[in-house]
């Protein structure tokens, strides 16, 4: 596995170094162009805008004519279909024609924003503009002197490996950048290029912070060119300000904030209430953050539904279980340990191993794990019984699979749980299908059949909700943690993301695990939310017609980036050579020992050596720990967690300087700099102790990555225990432990390989993901089209038209014409009434009858396309289940979706037509 590892690096190393020398026959074109513009005056390097523009202009003139041609058609024909795919075409057309252009004009705009931000370094005095006099009323940074504007900024100087960033990112790959390099510097090269279409760039950060601040401090390299900055975070939604913040060059944001905006969008009733342009081309900074970390959980926009009421008197049961258990358990192990310390090692190991088997992160049993000899005969013990566990489970209640992160019942647990419930067949769910063909042979009335059919039905989903809610609080009790899966803030439950360690803001788990946790806690169990939009992360960031990112960790996904995003990774060389120390990890036996040394390094660094220090923990209740160690011991520290996240950007500020101790989660820092002083570095810089390895090696590199930037000096240093989670699911503890290394390549190696296990387990849980939403995600962008077209009843007359032809009569095109000829005549019919009745009214007739129509046709898709997603939501739970059938679940999630869907639209269309024939037009 190591030597497979080894090659695939070599090739991508070689695949690297080869773009790397493409990239630098490009730098040496816009070095050349940045030695003619260094001659060029404030004016000249200011024009140089608008030629850009031109060029562009005059090279596309002829197609967006053709297209503004059959624009008009549309508007004053209505032939619909064919123009709105001939205007489609042309518009694949222009954009083709646009990047030729762009491509041809990279080295010259990148060496005119090279020379720009390095003139920003002294006062800029340029001829006046109309934008110039609209920004002087509210930017500190620049100020009107009669005909002339006075520019006073920060400058740069760009390095040649930014100008490389940039090249990268302009031709919609991700650049690997190291931590200090300037990245957000770097985005403002392909920024400013592809803003001269005129069609706009989004910028995607992952907080509100950064987008505020990046967009304020790049904001003045744009407005000096002519182009126009905003960031949607600023505005409310669906208001005024953030259209235009839409509708300026350059648009900063985060990345929910842009999903949720368009969801928004495709739920108005008019077009003149859309936020969002065409998504044209986006720049997402902290890339492997957004669409690596962010992609597992889908974007919903919800309606408030109903309590489930289950939660509330199913929780005790499940509670009384999970304490019997553990009570049970806690006997066991006792029991277990005095077998082995008397001799009795066979029943003792299996005593143990139920234990293991029950509750694997019980502290007791991991401390007692601690020693060889009890890893050896639990070792054995389970291979020992590996082909009977039933032997091993019957005396439990539910059995943790640690490693897959599930639970289930046994048969103990099952009938425990049925006795409570009064009910022996309480996890048996009815064969319904067989009571509906016993139903069809009673000789009974059509509607008592009917009432009959109801009742199961309802029955069925009663039952099914009751062993899903049970299903839901067991995985509750046992595989989520307070204070480290989730915080409980405000008498609610807030979800802690795993990798950045901040919290999830208006995120609830899915399918009745946010209740279930609710529940647990004794807070207020909100409603069940009823999904009016949905789209994954995945879905919304393919649908630019450019994508690109930068990131400092991006190599180790590199895989899952081309298959899922077809984005090429490309690492680009540091400015200064790295001379950070990266020690190898220590391992220890127990994790007290391990944060006891922690501790003692803690205090050398900052005490002895005066270094600042930076403590990288997996989780909010470890970084408390150790704060609370080192307060004992008299030690001032920061703590960063989800508790304390509206501090970050102080408490970064102070992480660098001189003995300061900051212990923070995985957030620390993402997409800041800790910055550190000349006297710092002289001695030793920035040092990093981490805890633990996390399960994604990025997570370890970033957190690796907050020291040693630009050449600066530091260390880092992980410590680890046999106890620590990733050691005891992968049984490193028990190899390492034989084998006796407590640190160098073998344990590195063993560990990375462990963590690439967890890595490609996450992908592909967001590629299963992935497949099903790409699956309702054709249907969403196909209804949002039509919602968007779908403006007159005579449009789906001949929509329904087509559908009747493909379901009922497809092979008659005769009747099929006719049914055609007379749904338009009634349509007619009924139209001339409404005329006849507008015109006696005096009213402005076309405009009121399109817009009854309209919202007649808009009423109906919003509420069957709720409908829809409950309905495809339910089908993907129980395609599940085709597995017990030998069946895959995805081939039979399509089949039955495609059915499910045409369903959907045949009822959409003949509604909306029932309701306009059958309504009654009132005027007053």
């Amino acid at each position: 596995m190591i030597y497979i590892n080894n090659l695939i690096n070599y090739f991508f190393k070689k695949k690297n170094k080869i773009e790397i020398k493409e990239l630098k026959i490009v730098l040496n074109k816009i070095n050349f162009f940045g030695d003619k513009f260094k001659f060029y005056s404030n004016d000249e390097l200011r024009n140089k805008t608008f030629s850009f523009k031109r060029r562009i202009k005059k090279k596309t003139k002829f197609l967006y004519e053709k297209q503004f041609g059959l624009q008009k058609k549309l508007i004053y024909q209505n032939i619909e279909h064919d123009i709105l795919s001939k205007i489609e075409e042309i518009k694949n057309n222009i954009y083709k024609e646009e990047e030729k252009i762009l491509l041809e004009l990279l080295p010259e705009t990148f060496a005119v924003i090279k020379e720009t931000a390095k003139r920003f370094n002294k006062q800029i005095i340029v001829t006046s503009n109309k934008l110039d006099s609209i920004l002087s009323k509210s930017r500190s940074y620049l100020e009107l002197k009669g005909v002339k504007t006075k520019w006073s900024y920060i400058g740069w100087n760009m390095y040649d490996v930014q100008l490389m960033g940039g090249i990268v990112l302009h031709q919609g790959k991700i650049a690997e950048m190291y931590t200090g390099e300037g990245k957000t510097l770097v985005a403002t090269l392909p920024i400013y290029l592809n803003a001269l279409t005129g069609k706009g760039v989004h910028v995607v950060t992952v907080n509100e912070y950064l987008a505020k601040r990046d967009s304020e401090w790049m904001a003045p390299l744009m407005e000096f060119h002519g182009l126009t900055v905003d960031c949607i975070d600023l505005y409310k939604k669906n208001s005024y300000l953030r259209r235009k913040a839409y509708e300026a060059d350059v648009t900063y944001g985060t990345n929910n904030e842009f999903v949720f905006d368009y969801l928004r969008d495709n739920m108005v009733d008019s077009c003149k209430n859309l936020i969002q342009r065409e998504l044209n081309y986006a720049i997402i900074d902290e890339i492997d953050s957004v669409l690596i970390d962010e992609a597992r959980t889908p974007l919903i926009i919800s309606g408030v539904g109903q309590v489930n009421s289950n939660y509330y008197f199913l929780k005790d049961k499940v509670k009384k279980l999970f304490k019997k258990q553990v009570y049970f358990l806690n006997k066991i192990f006792n029991l277990s340990r005095e077998q082995i310390i008397s001799g009795n090692e066979k029943e003792g190991g299996l005593n143990l191993l139920k234990v293991y088997r029950g509750l694997p992160k019980y502290k007791p049993l991991i401390k007692f794990l601690g020693e060889k000899k009890n890893i050896k005969i639990l070792e054995d013990t389970e291979y020992y019984y590996m082909q009977d566990n039933n032997i091993v489970d019957s005396d439990l209640f539910f059995i943790i699979n640690e490693k897959n992160n599930t639970v289930e019942f046994s048969e103990k647990g099952i009938n425990f749980l049925s006795e409570e419930m009064n009910d022996p067949n309480f996890f048996r769910l009815p064969d319904i299908h067989k009571k509906f063909i016993d139903l069809e042979s009673l000789k009974i009335s059509k509607t008592q059949k009917e009432i009959i059919k109801n009742e199961l039905i309802t029955n069925y989903y009663n039952k099914y909700e009751k062993i899903h809610t049970v299903n839901q609080l067991i995985k509750a009790y046992t595989l989520f943690y307070k204070n480290i899966h989730y915080l409980v803030i405000d008498n609610k439950v807030k979800i802690v993301d795993e990798q950045t360690g901040r919290i999830i803001e208006e995120k609830r788990y899915s399918d009745g695990l946010h209740q279930a946790l609710e529940a647990k806690e004794n807070v207020n169990i909100e409603n069940s939310s009823q999904p009016l939009a949905t789209i994954t992360l995945q879905n919304y960031f393919r649908m630019y017609k450019k994508l690109s990112g930068m990131t400092g960790t991006a190599e180790t996904e590199s895989e899952e980036f081309i298959k899922i995003y077809n984005l090429d990774v490309v690492i680009i060389p540091t400015n200064k050579p790295i001379i950070r120390k990266n020690y190898d990890d220590l391992l220890f036996r127990t994790k007290k020992e391990k944060y006891n040394a922690i501790i003692d390094e803690i205090i050398f660094l900052s005490k002895n050596e005066k270094r600042p220090v930076l403590v990288g923990t997996t989780s909010v209740e470890i970084s408390e720990l150790i704060s609370r160690s080192l307060n004992i011991r008299n030690i001032k520290n920061n703590v960063l967690n989800a508790k304390h996240h509206k501090k970050e950007a102080s408490i970064i500020e102070e992480a660098g300087k001189s003995g300061i101790v900051t212990i923070a989660t995985n957030m620390a820092g993402r997409g800041t700099d800790i910055k550190i002083s000349d006297e710092v570095k002289k001695i030793g810089g920035l040092a990093i102790i981490g805890t633990e390895r996390h399960d994604s090696r990025r997570i370890d590199r970033q957190l690796i990555g907050r020291t040693g930037r630009q050449g600066d000096p530091g260390s880092s240093k992980f410590y680890l225990s046999l106890e620590d989670d990733l050691m005891r699911i992968f049984g490193l503890d028990r190899i390492l432990d034989k084998l006796g290394y407590k640190k160098g390549e073998y344990l590195t190696n063993s560990i990375q390989l462990a963590q690439k296990k967890i890595e490609e387990n996450n992908f592909s849980i967001r590629k299963r993901l992935l497949e099903y939403d790409s699956v309702i995600n054709e249907q969403r962008k196909f209804l949002y089209a039509f919602r968007r077209n779908a403006s007159s009843i005579s449009y789906m007359i001949y929509k329904n038209n087509k559908i009747n032809k493909y379901y009922i009569i497809r092979k008659n095109k005769i009747l099929s014409k006719l049914l055609y000829i007379k749904s338009y005549k009634k349509f007619c019919c009924k139209n001339n009434k409404i005329k006849y009745y507008y015109s006696q009214s005096l009213i402005s007739l076309k405009e009121e009858n399109n817009l009854i129509e309209k919202k007649i046709i808009l009423y109906f898709i919003d509420d069957k396309w709720k409908t829809h997603i409950h309905n495809m939501e339910d089908l993907r739970k129980y395609s599940q289940y085709s597995v017990y059938e030998q069946k895959y679940p995805i081939i039979i999630y399509k089949i039955k979706a495609f059915k499910l869907f045409n369903n959907f639209y045949y009822n959409l269309n003949k509604l909306s037509l029932i309701f306009f024939f059958h309504c009654k037009i009132y005027v007053k």
